[in-house]
């Protein structure tokens, strides 16, 4: 039997292939989990990700504070704006980008359903002069 094991978010942190900074938290590589993966993601002022998508796993966020926003969609083309207190659910194999046009910091806690989080994450760059321009 696995121990329940705690950890304290902020301790450690790695880069994302898709190019932002993650706290580090449940995982296959740092408790042993078997199916989900969860940590928090903070998106500065400013901050965008690449245009990518998670091949097999779904991915759930719930957002602790400040405002977002993400194109999805197969070529970029829709756009939804995310608020503290909401929750946001995208489905495996749909192409997005989140970024922060705001002037705070925004936080949120991601689940996915795979527990190595990285592994099916697949950058997009022919996606990434759609959304060029974001305001």
């Amino acid at each position: 039997m696995t121990p329940c094991q705690k950890l304290t978010p902020g301790a450690q942190t790695y880069a994302g292939k898709q190019g932002f900074s993650y706290f580090e938290g449940i995982a296959s590589e740092t408790v042993g989990s078997k199916g989900v993966c969860m940590h928090l993601l903070t998106i500065p002022p400013g901050g965008r990700a690449k245009a990518h998508k998670h091949a097999t796993h779904e991915t759930a966020i719930y957002v602790l504070s400040g405002v977002t926003e993400m194109f999805w969609g197969e070529k970029l083309e829709h756009r939804m704006t995310i608020s503290a207190g909401e929750m946001l659910y995208i489905p495996a194999d749909v192409p997005h980008l989140p970024f922060n046009p705001g002037t705070e910091p925004a936080s949120a806690v991601i689940a996915r359903t795979d527990p190595h989080e990285q592994e099916s994450v697949v950058l997009l760059p022919e996606l990434e002069a759609l959304v060029a321009d974001l305001k």
